[in-house]
């Protein structure tokens, strides 16, 4: 494994320059099972000496512990590292185990005080809506998050999962750095409508679980391969029928894996990256993991260039995926589109 830095790309048009990979570091604290604490640190900084300088995380993860995890890590690298949070997702009054989506600007309000408190910065760098409330209009949504800008508590402003018309319409409020959805080989469907207007208005497409949420790693083959705990055994697309369906799809990904001496996640990344000379606009792609080889492997598939015949080998599967992404698709932007 080379220790060479990654190369940049710039989020929107006046954001910062960040690797051209980042990381999701939700794992650390939420939704996949037990994890390390200390593997999670020696993660954290192995990406930052290879180039990746994006690190998302949201209040939603862990109901903020994830990034009172970060915050040390950010402190000691705060000049080096771009810091992406996110708020909306709020725990249900009337049931705790469940969330529910808030835009309102009270809400708004309280969030962003509460996240600078928790990772213990002055400002964010890149502020996301997570999902988008439909009863409140997204002008007056991002017309606060425009405030916080003002006031300097946020740097830029990135939206999570919204339609192309919900983009144009915030972006017509305040420039949008970058919109953040999930973009994978099992996953496309923001290429109909989102990427375009994205790329029409100079907005980076930030895609998260681009490796299917590590399926198409070849790492699990069915949600009871998980961890009881594990969010993914409430996905569709990995449970049953739905799970075999899938796990035959990943054959063409192993043909081109053993072509370029890669794994199956290189090549799923490699995939992403290529969305960006493909679609023509700047991509970052944050892959989550928790061990420090886990990265140096993501990292990898920024330097392989897949061919068009592979491309085209790679091109039916996500056509013929089996069950949504989510049980609910409502606060999805394909939900909505």
């Amino acid at each position: 494994m080379t220790d060479a830095r990654i190369p940049t790309v710039r989020l929107g048009d006046n954001g910062p320059e960040v690797g051209v990979q980042g990381l999701g570091c939700m794992g650390m604290s939420f939704a996949y099972g037990p994890s390390d604490a200390d593997e999670s640190r020696a993660t954290l900084e192995r990406a930052l000496e290879l180039g990746v300088t994006l690190y998302d995380t949201a209040d939603a993860y862990g109901a903020g512990e994830n990034e009172r995890f970060l915050s040390p890590f950010f402190k000691a690298h705060r000049d080096e590292v771009v810091i992406a949070t996110k708020f909306a997702l709020a725990i249900d009054p009337e049931d705790p185990t469940k969330r529910i989506i808030r835009n309102d600007v009270p809400y708004i309000r309280q969030c962003i005080e509460a996240s600078l408190k928790r990772l213990d910065v002055d400002a964010i760098d890149l502020y996301y809506m997570h999902r988008r409330d439909v009863a409140v209009p997204i002008e007056e949504t991002v017309g606060v998050m425009a405030e916080l800008v003002r006031e300097g508590k946020v740097k830029h402003l990135g939206l999570s999962e919204v339609t192309a018309t919900e983009l144009r319409a915030a972006h017509a409020v305040h420039p949008i750095a970058a919109v953040q959805s999930e973009w994978s080989l099992f996953s496309r469907d923001i290429e109909a409508n989102v990427v375009p207007a994205a790329r029409d208005l100079g907005v980076t497409l930030v895609p998260y679980s681009p490796l299917g949420r590590g399926f198409l790693t070849g790492s699990f083959a069915k949600a009871e391969d998980l961890t009881a705990g594990d969010f993914r055994r409430q996905q569709p697309r990995y449970t049953g029928e739905n799970a075999a369906a899938n796990a035959a799809l990943l054959d063409p990904i192993r043909t081109v894996a053993e072509a370029h001496g890669a794994t199956l996640g290189q090549i799923a990344l490699a995939w992403v990256q290529q969305r960006a000379s493909v679609h023509g606009l700047p991509i970052v792609p944050i892959p989550g993991t928790r061990k420090p080889a886990r990265v140096e492997e993501n990292v990898g598939a920024t330097r392989i260039v897949l061919t068009e015949e592979e491309l085209a080998l790679l091109e039916p599967i996500a056509g013929k995926v089996s069950g949504n992404r989510y049980a609910d698709m409502s606060f999805t932007s394909a939900g909505r589109e």
